[in-house]
């Protein structure tokens, strides 16, 4: 289900071989010197499954051989484990006649279509989970370049888009707002174009709206498997201090809700720019609070059959790490449980890629599930993939 005209190529001209990507021996085995460090709980095990620069998103292929990976930068990442071992056997550059510009959001719709949210365009690409030797499929404009946001609020501040697509088939993405606060000046059109919030529109492009409004950068969401309800990670405002506002994750339980941003920085955490303005009416407050400054950014609800039954229906997360913090934090994945009542509790579920001395050895950017159950972490520092999967009782 792509846009009208579906099936014209974005650049007609004949492709060109893509990079490819070397599983260099000695890399694989200095990465996996650093994850001995990697503490799991029992039973749990990780392994490097591939070498992928500046590895950003994620999208598992529903018939789940390939994996295609979004970077900040110009390339999409396709992985490939076409004799099922649980590593990698090539990874290249998918669709190297399209000149994408920070082509971090990737996603899939259940037919196969693969969307992909650049930092002001979305392509479509119809049965790319089951590409061969015959080659990329085309690439058809979803949205225009220029259209997905204003010119005017281009950005490398928050531009890395996320997407999913819905229980409802429609097509969510992210737009990060590219201010540590905006001015009011801007409010209006952000709300009118849903930047600083996340917009849904049919998969042909038509259609669209502001469906959740109020929030700084989210860089993950997902939807509840059983309630359909929309759930997202929010990173909160800098400059306020070592351990103020809080990290985000939200849970949406109606359109057009509103989170809060920016007359909250982070929790109940008032912004100085903000601080004597009127809160807008029926604020969502977090479902989580997490540690300040960590960037809890890519998330999943795990639906596999792997893991100890705990963990069925929870929340994988990332958490990228501070860059403004005094002293670091986060750099590790993180698991959330979710009670009956909607209540939810986030706790660390592997960590170490933070070493004693505050350095970063590697930074969790996503998670996606394989269909076996296990689970793919990103590490945009290392330029890796990394598969954690149980093998206990």
């Amino acid at each position: 289900m792509l846009a009208p005209g579906a099936g014209v190529p974005v650049d007609a001209a004949p492709a060109p071989r893509g990079e490819t990507v070397a599983q260099d021996a000695a890399r694989l085995e200095r990465l996996r010197a650093i994850l001995d460090r990697i503490t799991l709980p029992d039973g749990f095990r990780i392994d490097v499954y591939a070498l992928v620069p500046r590895a950003r998103h994620l999208a598992v292929a529903p018939e789940g051989t390939h994996v295609f990976v979004g970077t900040r930068g110009d390339r999409v990442w396709v992985v490939t484990d076409q004799d099922k071992d649980q590593r990698a056997d090539t990874v290249r550059q998918f669709a190297p006649a399209v000149d994408f510009v920070i082509p971090n959001g990737v996603c899939f719709a259940p037919d196969g279509v693969l969307y992909v949210v650049e930092q002001n365009r979305v392509l479509g690409f119809a049965g790319a989970g089951t590409i061969g030797d015959a080659g990329d499929p085309p690439a058809t404009v979803i949205v225009q370049k220029g259209e997905l946001i204003p010119p005017s609020e281009e950005s490398r501040n928050h531009s890395a888009r996320v997407c999913r697509v819905g229980p409802d088939d429609r097509l969510y993405i992210s737009l990060g707002q590219p201010y540590n606060v905006p001015p009011r000046r801007k409010l209006a059109l952000y709300d009118k174009t849903g930047i600083g919030g996340i917009i849904r529109l049919n998969r042909d492009g038509s259609g669209r709206e502001v469906f959740t409004r109020g929030i700084r950068n989210s860089v993950g969401h997902d939807f509840h498997p059983e309630t359909g309800e929309l759930w997202f990670t929010d990173n909160q405002v800098d400059r306020m201090g070592d351990d103020i506002p809080p990290g985000e994750i939200n849970r949406q339980t109606a359109p057009g809700q509103h989170f809060g941003f920016p007359w909250y920085g982070g929790g109940a955490v008032r912004t100085h720019e903000y601080a004597a303005d009127t809160v807008p009416e029926d604020v969502v407050m977090p479902a989580v609070e997490t540690i300040a400054h960590a960037a809890d950014l890519g998330m999943s609800f795990y639906t596999g059959k792997m893991f100890p039954e705990r963990y069925r229906g929870g929340i994988f997360s990332a958490q990228h790490g501070s860059w403004n913090r005094t002293t670091p934090v986060g750099a590790r994945v993180m698991f959330t449980a979710i009670a009956e009542d909607g209540s939810a509790e986030t706790v660390p579920f592997a960590e170490g890629w933070l070493d004693e001395s505050g350095s970063y050895l590697g930074r969790p950017v996503d998670v996606a599930q394989l269909p076996d159950g296990s689970l793919l972490v990103s590490d945009d520092r290392a330029g890796a993939l990394y598969r954690i999967w149980y093998e206990g009782d």
